[in-house]
């Protein structure tokens, strides 16, 4: 897996396209557990400290991390197959439209987004079609 891409270190917002290929279950607040079937999920995420998107994007593509986000844990569990960079963006935008693709479930209300009143969760559920293509942004891994 590629560890670096070509990502602006100013602040905005990036869509993740993670393939878990196994069950995965982990602790969320409330003491309640986190579990998601194997398949196709996107994270929306906001780059806006020190490093902005650059930093945070290199973050995700490691393996070798504390799970300090949600997303931690799928991204050392599954892999990494696509990633969307909207610069100055937000993500409840990029969440907005990844919940409009075909097939788009929240399989965890409040999954990726307990900083967020206005989402429902910053990770949903679907198929082959959630790719940064599907929503008007260029897939950064592929460059």
């Amino acid at each position: 897996m590629r560890t670096e891409i070509d990502c602006p270190a100013s602040p905005g917002a990036y869509l993740l396209v993670i393939d878990l290929d196994r069950p995965l279950t982990f602790p969320i607040a409330g003491g309640r557990i986190a579990a998601l079937p194997p398949g196709r999920y996107a994270y929306c995420g906001s780059a806006r400290g020190l490093g902005g998107l650059a930093a945070r994007v290199a973050r995700h593509l490691r393996h070798d991390k504390l799970a300090h986000w949600h997303v931690d844990h799928l991204t050392r569990a599954g892999r990494i197959v696509a990633v969307g960079i909207l610069s100055d963006g937000r993500e409840c935008a990029l969440f907005d439209a990844v919940s409009q693709l075909s097939g788009a479930e929240i399989p965890v209300p409040g999954l990726g987004s307990s900083d967020c009143a206005r989402c429902a969760a910053h990770l949903a559920a679907g198929g082959p079609a959630f790719l940064p293509r599907a929503i008007g942004l260029t897939d950064a891994l592929a460059a």
